[in-house]
């Protein structure tokens, strides 16, 4: 048994990021769905990593424009009362330096940029950095990003490409088998997948793709200028001027697709929450 303990105990110690979760995360998480960010959402970032007290760092990978969009944020982050703010811009192949891990101490909340995704993924996964992350949230810090700063935090991340209608761009004019394209997030939110953008860029068919093919995964569809603050007790609160809403396919029946791969379902669950609206990550159900 105690040969048991030790190798378990060395899996944790050697894979860190999958073992952050093995305990009750401490954090928060505020998701942003891009587009304009209401003060008082990003002073809610700033209140729960410590407000007046508030060690804040960008990581603006995500951006096509690194540095401008970290000096920009950071100092919008210090202007809505953070005690400090920093970033950091780095490589896959520089992520781990020490002048970059060394920035991450102390801190109380890290801030995601948007942009593309798939650049914050390639740059992060796998790293030291990563795992200095989850630690930050593990301890009691807040993870926050807006629009691909949003799509990062599921497990099931949403690449935004699509595989069998590429020309398609941002209208995704089919809701059809193994079109959607995925990838390995970051995990903060495991049980469920985020969108972003959701209602200002109609992007209805590419969630209920995605929950149809993953029905234990409820689709979490965030609008522009709204975000959902998660809490340690696995709930979360509609923050914003629009819409958050929640497909759920989980009960769903006649699951199935016809020749042309046309998915098809009966009974999906539809919730459209609005601020101050709140919803259990673990139930799935609407908190009343």
């Amino acid at each position: 048994m105690k040969k048991l303990l030790l190798i378990f105990s060395i899996i944790l110690i050697a894979f860190p990021e999958h073992g952050c979760f093995a305990q009750s995360p401490k954090g928060h998480i505020v998701i942003i769905g891009g587009g304009k960010r209401p003060d008082y959402v990003m002073k809610k970032i700033v209140e729960l990593a410590g407000g007046e007290n508030a060690k804040m760092i960008v990581i603006p990978n995500a951006s096509s424009e690194r540095l401008e969009t970290a000096q920009r944020q950071s100092k919008e982050l210090m202007g809505l009362g953070a005690v400090s703010s920093d970033y950091v811009i780095f490589s896959k192949e520089t992520a781990d330096a020490d002048s970059n891990l060394r920035k991450l101490e102390n801190i109380t909340g890290v801030f995601f940029s948007g942009g593309d995704q798939s650049n914050l993924t390639r740059d992060l996964l796998g790293t030291k950095l990563l795992n200095r992350i989850y630690e930050i949230y593990n301890s009691g810090g807040v993870i926050s990003g807006t629009s691909a700063g949003a799509a990062v935090m599921s497990e099931v991340m949403i690449t935004g490409n699509e595989l069998i209608n590429p020309d398609s761009s941002n209208a995704f004019i089919s809701i059809r088998k193994n079109n959607i394209e995925t990838t390995k997030g970051f995990g903060f939110i495991k049980s469920a997948i985020i969108d972003q953008h959701f209602i200002k860029r109609k992007r209805h068919n590419r969630l209920i793709s995605l929950i149809i093919e993953n029905p234990e995964l409820p689709g979490i569809a965030i609008d522009e200028e709204t975000s959902i603050v998660v809490y340690p007790d696995h709930t979360f609160e509609v923050l914003g001027e629009s819409q958050v809403l929640i497909l759920d396919a989980g009960n769903a029946k006649n699951i199935r697709t016809d020749k042309n791969g046309n998915l098809r379902a009966d009974d999906i669950k539809l919730h459209l929450l609005i601020n101050g609206d709140r919803y259990n990550l673990k139930t799935k159900k609407v908190v009343e």
